[in-house]
């Protein structure tokens, strides 16, 4: 899973785009991956790399960040931030299992709708700006990196 990890950055790195545009694509799509709109992640991802002209396969790589086995802890992380930067009380309502319909389900959930709305773009928004500065460092220092290689390479 690690050796994946690193071939799919590499491969981000290798591309021809200038290192401002992938950088921020990466951030487009770490913040796509954090927002709010639960089951939207790949439309909203490939318009905003459609709007801002960025490389939709960056985009849509850095949203997968949020995926099944992610999306408790980055949705339940975002959730408690909501909660602190709201001031809310994170207390659960209490809850009558048994009778609860569908109709019932925005009232049980209204509690948790503007700390998890919050919470979702605070985190998202922090971890796209850094995620901006360390992809556009990590391109720049493997650029360097290659073209210091190529340029000592006694074949070139």
């Amino acid at each position: 899973m690690k050796k994946y990890f690193h071939d799919r950055i590499r491969e981000i790195l290798k591309l021809n785009d200038p290192p401002h545009k992938l950088a921020l694509a990466v951030a487009v799509g770490v913040f796509t991956a954090f927002s709010p709109w639960f089951g939207l992640h790949i439309a909203s991802c490939i318009a905003l790399a459609w709007v801002l002209r960025l490389n939709k396969l960056v985009v849509l790589t850095a949203t997968f960040i949020n995926n099944p086995w992610t999306v408790v802890p980055i949705y339940g992380f975002c959730l408690w931030a909501g909660f602190k930067l709201t001031g809310r009380d994170a207390a659960l309502p209490a809850i009558n299992w048994s009778s609860l319909g569908f109709r019932d389900l925005f009232t049980v959930l209204q509690p948790f709708l503007l700390p998890f709305v919050a919470g979702t773009l605070m985190v998202g928004a922090v971890t796209a700006v850094l995620s901006y500065a360390l992809f556009l460092w990590l391109i720049k220092r493997y650029r360097s990196e290659e073209a210091a290689a190529s340029s000592s390479d006694p074949c070139n």
